[in-house]
């Protein structure tokens, strides 16, 4: 199983980037998706979550401003990210609780992190 972010760059504050994460692979189900970030010299924390009913969930720094989604079908996850500060520049990286099979275990994968860059 492979996450695929992607997305990330360079934006004034105030403005807005959307990542997009796709999974790839042997996936049987899709469970719990969500978004973390990590800035220079900080432990990773989460961004947000949300499950495979689209229950979501938002760190109070995000909320009203990034909005988490996905699409099912194509085994992707979105962070519409709006009014963004520079306090929101770090390393945003995915991840996905899978099921390969009926049977197996729920395993958890990273993608491989999106720079976002936020300047003031």
């Amino acid at each position: 199983v492979q996450l695929q972010a992607s997305g990330g760059g360079l934006v004034q504050a105030g403005g807005s980037l959307r990542l997009s994460c796709a999974a790839s692979g042997n996936i049987f189900r899709l469970n719990d998706m969500g978004w973390y970030r990590q800035a220079p010299g900080k432990e990773r924390e989460s961004v947000a979550a949300i499950t495979i009913s689209g229950s979501t969930n938002y760190a109070d720094s995000v909320k009203g401003r990034f909005t988490i989604s996905r699409d099912n079908a194509k085994n992707t996850v979105y962070l519409q990210m709006n009014s963004l500060k520079p306090e929101d520049t770090a390393v945003y990286y995915c991840n996905a609780a899978v099921r390969t099979t009926w049977y197996a275990s729920v395993y958890v994968y990273w993608g491989q992190g999106t720079l976002v860059t936020v300047s003031s």
